[in-house]
């Protein structure tokens, strides 16, 4: 390395290796991990679930046109039916009310086991 400061040397290029570095692990990889997840919720979708738009209408899916590209949604109580394209899905409710559904079972279950074994204890 130069002592007058003109040369670029090998800390520099370490220093900006590990910038670049911490931007893919800061950045680039977190969005590329949503935009999966949001990639495999909307294929997953069925007719009955209930689901949020990116524009915040909310309904239910009743049938899937063209190739499963699009949907018709019944939104509020008087049946209002949309067609929506499958990228403008933001959030579907009924996977997250049965996955929260599901945990909350496990849990239950395993309570219900922890307090079996306890009276089993006691009765000893």
């Amino acid at each position: 390395m130069n002592p007058n400061g003109g040369g670029f040397g090998v800390t520099n290029i370490l220093v900006m290796a590990v910038f670049f570095v911490a931007i893919y692990f800061f950045m680039i990889r977190p969005s590329a991990k949503r935009k999966k997840q949001e990639d495999e919720m909307r294929r997953s979708l069925r007719v009955g679930d209930e689901i949020t738009t990116i524009g915040g209408i909310v309904g239910r899916i009743v049938s899937i046109k063209d190739g499963a590209e699009s949907f018709i949604i019944e939104t509020g109580s008087d049946r209002n039916k949309l067609k929506i394209k499958r990228w403008a899905i933001s959030t579907c409710e009924t996977a997250k009310t049965s996955a929260n559904a599901s945990s909350s079972n496990k849990k239950t279950s395993e309570i219900d086991k922890i307090d079996e074994s306890k009276t089993k204890v006691a009765a000893n």
